[in-house]
């Protein structure tokens, strides 16, 4: 078996407070994963030109890094939304995905790319993360890809749900210090939905950060 790049069931003994993790693989019922922090907004499926994304992207705000090493590849294949907001919200939480990695790659959860794109339990959920590989002694390789986006807005404006599935079937841990390579075979566990509540920051030129992450395991739906 080989262990995800974000072990998210290590994650959850950490900081259960900040995942939503739920049962199954079939569409939510609840009525409370269908808003937004309390808001009643219907959920926007992104449209316009495909966004590219590599490892070496570097985005706002200027003098943050979140470039990442040739072997660590995070392919974003979504679209953007039209609406100017959605979008650089769902470009900020590429921007957090990236962060977490740059600190895994990096050895460390204070990393100031995390500083610029999270905050709150969106800050915690990144550190439980990082700090779970730097204790395996474990960094990442391989390529992450994030697919079927969606967003919605707060009817108030200030936050942005930005919802996506993740394929980690090849993305793999790797042993910092033998460089080991831990491979399994590719399962339902390789597949994550996720929830990201991005918060745009009221002194910042179009920064949004994640405020708070739902993460739904072995998704069906993402298959």
């Amino acid at each position: 078996m080989k262990r995800r790049s974000l072990p998210v069931a290590a994650a959850l003994a950490a900081s259960a407070a900040l995942l939503l993790t739920a049962c199954g693989g079939g569409d939510d019922k609840s009525n409370d994963n269908d808003k937004i922090a309390g808001a009643d907004q219907g959920t926007e499926t992104p449209k316009g030109a495909a966004e590219p994304s590599g490892a070496g992207a570097t985005d706002k705000p200027d003098g943050v890094d979140v470039s990442l090493p040739k072997d660590m590849k995070l392919v974003f294949d979504w679209d953007k939304p039209e609406d100017k907001n959605e979008a650089a919200a769902m470009e900020d939480a590429a921007n957090y995905v990236r962060a977490i990695y740059r600190g895994v790659d990096k050895r460390t959860s204070d990393d100031a790319a995390l500083a610029a794109y999270a905050t709150g339990d969106g800050l915690k959920y990144a550190r439980t993360q990082i700090d779970a590989r730097l204790d395996g002694g474990w960094t990442s390789t391989g390529t992450r890809r994030h697919y079927q986006a969606t967003t919605r807005s707060a009817p108030n404006g200030n936050s942005v749900e930005v919802a996506f599935c993740v394929d980690s079937s090849k993305f793999y841990s790797k042993e910092v210090k033998t460089g080991k390579v831990l491979k399994g075979e590719s399962s339902i566990t390789d597949f994550d939905y996720f929830k990201i509540i991005m918060a745009e920051v009221p002194t910042g030129e179009s920064l949004w950060q994640a405020s708070k992450v739902y993460v739904e395991e072995k998704a069906a739906k993402c298959q």
